[in-house]
This record gives structure tokens, sequence and C-alpha cells, in this order.
């Protein structure tokens, strides 16, 4: 299949080729994201830091800017701020993932990178099938498939897929999402000593289990870790039903902590929380880097009915992923923040320490743009309700009485205005990164994070702030700034090259 293989691949390469020039020409673009060259990006596949790189693959569909056929996009940075592009990792060409080459993971062996991933295969009744499935790497840039290591175990559907690989004392294990013949979604435990002979040992955790109610149909993307001693399950859970202000999205993604015991493969746990509480994020994975930092990457997207009417579309290309967060683990809560690379985007810098508002909105000077970074601190406050106002596409607010944070943006389908909420009991510090087309918002150092993309029609760069009582903030802005940054000390210009440009078959 090599010559099959490489055919593939040039067709990828030649959509890119057709299309770069549109694709360049949106102005809903993003700046300092991961995005694909053309074409349709989801989930962030086979994070890893391997021989000095941070290595950042994707799901990509590079023929349309809808859900089908799936390759392997493939980029790498020392710096997590610079990034090229790498040639194409894996293409649909073997029997095998002739249908797709779904998502997965990446982990270092004996100086090799070994990915693993979901081949997707339809038969000739159209019924689905599930491999997953070897790549191996020398360099970390050409790859060898070798086929399938898993094959469906009884007892589940062929949703069964995105292998996360990890070590742990000398031996190899992977969690796989899945679903029971019961339609329950669950997470799928094995365990190997060489990567290539896989032991089953079962459900490790799922719907109506170790104290969870019905709880969807299907989980995906599914990534175990160890954060502060305790066990970490993050994972996509499908079919949920909205709770009040919790699980407003077509698909959520949260996570679990507990004790992963490893000799019985058990997995106790407390509740499920939400990862990321706004309208446009699912199917993260980690990685660990030299520094034994656990970063996170998500996509910045979901499969909901809006795909079909994103503004980006007219320009061949939809979708990207969020920026790297750094996780810990604070009392059994995650906590996201950006990652200390970020802060070498920084241009030009305002800061207003004493800011007082009172029954109120106010605009600070050279506090607009829309590729920023904004941090505001609150050095008192007894205000009922907080409110940041981007131009008129979205509003973030805080309400004090209510202990409620919301975020409104125009709808994409549509000229309403939806939101999505989370519980907050009061705001110290929130850091806000918008970039074009999107917005991050941090809250209280990260313990709460809202993702969403926005669409600015009226093409307004303003920020408003606002407040019903009394407020003192201090507020600072940064210019955000790929292509000359200033090094501080010797003030010599860095040219920076942007080579960067769910399964639902």
């Amino acid at each position: 299949m090599v010559l099959q293989d490489k055919e593939l691949k040039e067709k990828a390469l030649n959509a890119v080729e057709k299309n770069k020039d549109v694709v360049a020409g949106d102005r809903f673009r993003l700046t300092y994201h991961l995005m694909p060259p053309v074409g349709l990006l989801n989930d962030p596949n086979g994070l890893v830091y391997f021989q000095g790189y941070y290595h950042v693959f994707y799901q990509w569909n590079p023929f349309e800017t809808k859900h089908g056929i799936k390759y392997w996009g493939h980029y790498r940075s020392k710096n997590l701020v610079d990034w090229e592009t790498l040639p194409i990792t894996l293409a649909p060409s073997d029997w095998y993932d002739k249908n797709g080459c779904y998502s997965g993971s990446a982990v270092v062996h004996d100086g090799k990178l070994f990915l693993f991933y979901t081949g997707n295969v339809r038969d000739a009744e159209g019924e689905r099938e599930t491999y997953q499935c070897l790549a191996v790497s020398n360099d970390g840039v050409h790859f060898e498939k070798k086929g399938p290591v898993i094959h469906l175990p009884e007892g589940y559907t062929a949703h069964f897929r995105d292998p996360k690989v990890w070590e742990e004392s000398g031996r190899w294990y992977m969690v796989i999402g899945a679903q029971t013949v019961k339609e329950e979604g669950v997470i799928v435990l094995f365990s190997s000593d060489d990567l290539e002979t896989w032991e089953h040992h079962g459900i490790l955790a799922g719907s109506n289990r170790n104290g969870l109610a019905d709880f969807g149909y299907m989980w995906e993307c599914p990534d175990l870790f160890t954060l502060n001693g305790k066990d970490v399950l993050v994972f996509s859970p499908q079919g949920l039903e909205a709770e009040g202000i919790k699980y407003n999205n077509i698909y959520q993604t949260g996570y679990l902590v507990g004790d992963f015991d490893r000799e019985n493969n058990n997995f106790t746990h407390g509740e499920f929380d939400e990862l990321d509480r706004g309208f446009d994020f699912y199917a993260p994975q980690t990685l660990v880097d030299d520094n034994n930092r656990r970063i996170l990457y998500g996509w910045m997207g979901l499969p909901d009915e809006t795909e079909a009417v994103h503004p980006t579309r007219k320009h061949q290309w939809i979708h990207a992923l969020t920026i790297p967060r750094e996780l810990e683990l604070v009392e059994e809560k995650l906590y996201q923040k950006p990652v200390e690379e970020l802060k070498q985007l920084r241009g030009d810098h305002v800061v207003f320490d004493d800011v007082d508002i009172k029954d109120q909105s106010i605009k600070l000077p050279k506090v607009e743009g829309k590729t920023v970074e904004l941090a505001v601190s609150v050095n008192k406050s007894n205000a009922d309700v907080f409110t940041l106002e981007f131009g008129s596409v979205a509003k973030l607010s805080f309400n004090q009485t209510l202990q409620l944070v919301t975020l409104e943006r125009k709808t994409i389908k549509g000229d309403g205005v939806h939101s999505r909420s989370c519980r907050l009991n009061q705001l110290s510090n929130l850091r806000i990164f918008l970039d074009k087309s999107s917005i991050e918002v941090f809250l209280n150092d990260g313990a709460e994070v809202f993702t969403a993309r926005l669409f600015d029609y009226d093409n307004d760069p303003t920020i408003q702030f606002s407040a019903k009582g009394t407020i003192n903030i201090k507020v600072e802005k940064w210019e955000l700034i790929l292509g000359v940054r200033h090094h501080k000390k010797t003030k010599r210009v860095f040219f920076h090259e942007q080579r960067t440009g769910v399964d639902f078959v």
C-alpha cells in the first residue's frame, strides 16, 4: 500500500496548495493558534515531547469543511509558540484504516516514537469495523505503519476508539473510549510489556458504575494521568442531558478524580466536573514535557449544527486547537493555566493599576483589539454585577449575588444571543486571550475556563468595563504578535515564519 499512501498524501498536499490563497484571505483566520492549512481540523492527537520538540498531531480532512475521511496532520515546535508543518503523518491507505485514521496518542520508547490510533473501516454493507493500530518513527517525522495491535473484544460495539497509552514502572497501559453492547459509555483498560501484545482488563470506568448513574451512551478521547498524588481521568461523554447550567453543549468534556488500582485494574472516583464552560471545547489530550509539566490542548470546536454555517467555510477551512494549558490539581479541582511560553507573544503593553468603576460603563485608552491578552485583577469590590463587553459580539459577566459567571455571544446561526454559565463564589482575577475569532477566559488562576469562537461581524475591537455597584480593578493589556517580536534585553528583532498556516463519519 506504499504507492496508495503516497498518492493520498500528495492529493492532500494538492488541496493545500490549491486553496492556500483563499484560506489566507479570511479575516477570521487566527494568529497564534494551530489551525488546519485547509479543510477541517478536529481532535488533537499524539501529543508528545520527543527529541527536543513538542509534537502536535491532529485529525484532518483536507478535502472538505465537514467530517469525512481523516488523516493525521503534524506540527512541531521547540517553544510552544513557533510552529512548523511536518509531512503528513497518516493517510487512510490500508485495509485497516481505509475510512479514516482516527484519534490516538504517542509514546517514546527506546529512542523511537510510537503512535497508536484507531483505524476506521466500513464494510461492503456500510457496517463499522474498528482496529487499534500502531505506527513507528525513528526521527519523529517519517512513520512506518505496523497495522492493528488490538481487535474489537466481545461486549462492545464498533464505537471503540481513541487509544491513550502511557508507561508506569516498566509496564505500558492503554485506555480506550468505548460503547458497550448495552449502549453505555465506558473506558476500557489494556496493558502490555512490549507495546505490541496487549492484555484486555475490561471496563475501568463508565456509565452506571462506581457511583455514576446513566452517564451517556459513548465516552470518547480518554486520558488517565497522575497529578499531585491523585489519578485524573479526562474524557468526553456523549448523550448527557442538560441539567440547569451544566451539560449545555451537544457533547461534554470533563474529568473524574480518584485512585487507579493498578493491581486490580479498578478506578474509584468522585463526581464528574466539566473541564471547560464555554461553547467550543472537546476531545482534549495531554502530554508531559521535559520539565514534567502536564500540558493540555483541546479541540476548539464541536460537531454541532453550527458547523454548516461557520463563516470560515467560505474560505475552505474550519476549527482550531486551543492554546496550550498547564494543568494543576488543587484539592481535587483541575486548574488550567496558559503556558509561560505564551508570554513570548507579548508586544505593546498598557497598564492601569487603580481603576474605579461605580454604576457606569468605561473604556480605557488602548485597551482594545482582537489579538490581545487581557489581565484583570480585582482590588476591591462591592459590585453586584461586573461586566466586560467585547465589541457587540460577546459579553462576560460576574453576578456576585447569584455567584454566577456567564459568557454570552452572538449565535453563529441566526441573529440571537446564547450563553454558558458556571458557579463562582467570588471573582479575584481573570486572564483573557483574544485571537481574531476566538476567546479563552481563565478565571481565578484557571479554576474555571470558557472557550468560544467569536465571529465579529461588525469588526468592533473595543473592550468595555461596567459595574452595578462599585469595583476597583487593575487592568493590563498586551498586543500579541507573531510576525515580529522584540527581545526585552537586546531589542533584537526576531522574524517568525508561521508555517502552520470526533469521530463523526
